[in-house]
């Protein structure tokens, strides 16, 4: 079974290496998807894969890499990710 689900991370999330860390935790479950800054500060993650994979990177996204300090992650559902490996942009 696989599911998509949309993330959006707030704090001190940009020029913190959050998205490559993200890209690289990620891959390691097995996940595809995105992550890209938002011009309002926030980070956007989607990812698409095992339910279980999913929700174990939404754990790692409230704690994010060292120098990040996250304040907010909001998760929905969306609609299926069509891309593959895991870009950040």
């Amino acid at each position: 079974m696989t599911a998509t689900a949309r993330f959006l991370v707030s704090g001190r999330v940009q020029g913190v290496f959050y998205r490559a860390s993200t890209r690289e935790q990620a891959l390691a479950l097995g996940l595809t998807g995105m992550a890209r800054n938002l011009v309002d500060g926030r980070v956007e993650v989607i990812a698409c894969g095992a339910p279980e994979a999913i929700d174990r990177l939404e754990r790692w996204l409230h704690r994010g890499p060292p120098a990040a300090r996250v304040e907010q992650v909001l998760r929905e559902v969306c609609e299926d990710w069509a891309g593959d490996g895991f870009a950040t942009g």
